[in-house]
């Protein structure tokens, strides 16, 4: 299911652009070299991309203890339920339990530390500033966070974010290098088509969790048979039993 978290981070970093384009038109690159200035960029998606392999990581291993359960094919299916409530139900409902309360005081360290970094020109700087972004809370990571789980182990999960996070980097590099490109009437068609994206990929959730044979898509549950007449070992006969005795 990788090319899920591909499909997430490509389509969904015209998201990505609206809400971390400012961080990234801010990053204080050196306008005058090209050269150190591609390399600062490449700082900053190696910090962002690490950062979204970290949860993947953290988040795996919540798929890989409810694995063990042999939950693997539910869990996909679950996820890929959680994913079409999250679009259906109303977004005010969400506001109304407001499940991002416990973390705000987090979330407001790390919008206070991207400010201090932002100010500086060093080489860890980058590195930091794309950490720290990674880290900040996004529907669209919510989402991948989700297939991180249902991956079912904590590489599988790192392996999910890290290539989410891989499928941002084109349109992030444009946002950088072009600035504001994108006016409001395209911006306001994209988060029409974001939603469309997250059902289409939690369908292909719960069609694998299924498991309807189809390769790649839907594989078969891997189950192993063991015929209960089997005999562990070897008999010996009462003409043997005889002769040797």
């Amino acid at each position: 299911m990788l090319y899920t978290a591909l499909l997430f981070g490509l389509l969904g970093s015209f998201h990505c652009v609206g809400m971390c384009g400012p961080i990234a038109f801010m990053l204080p690159v050196d306008r005058n070299n090209s050269f150190k200035k591609l390399g600062q960029i490449f700082l900053y998606h190696f910090g962002r991309v690490l950062a979204y392999s970290i949860i993947g990581l953290a988040f795996g291993l919540v798929g890989k203890s409810l694995n063990l359960f042999g939950f693997q094919q539910q869990l996909s299916i679950i996820i890929g339920v959680l994913m079409l409530l999250v679009i259906f139900i109303p977004q005010k409902t969400f506001n109304k339990y407001n499940f991002s309360r416990p973390v705000f005081k987090i979330i407001s360290k790390v919008k206070s530390a991207l400010g201090k970094e932002l100010k500086k020109k060093t080489p860890d700087t980058f590195l930091t500033i794309g950490f720290l972004n990674g880290f900040l809370p996004c529907g669209l990571v919510y989402m991948a966070v989700f297939g991180a789980i249902a991956s079912g182990n904590a590489f599988q999960g790192s392996l999910y974010m890290a290539v989410f996070g891989m499928g941002t980097i084109p349109l992030m590099t444009s946002a950088i290098y072009l600035g504001n490109f994108l006016n409001g009437q395209v911006r306001q068609r994209i988060r029409r088509a974001i939603p469309v994206l997250v059902v289409i990929i939690a369908c292909l959730f719960i069609v694998r969790g299924l498991g309807l044979g189809i390769p790649y898509i839907s594989p078969k549950p891997m189950t192993e048979t063991v015929d209960a007449n089997q005999n562990c070992a070897p008999t010996i006969s009462e003409n043997e039993l005889i002769n040797n005795n």
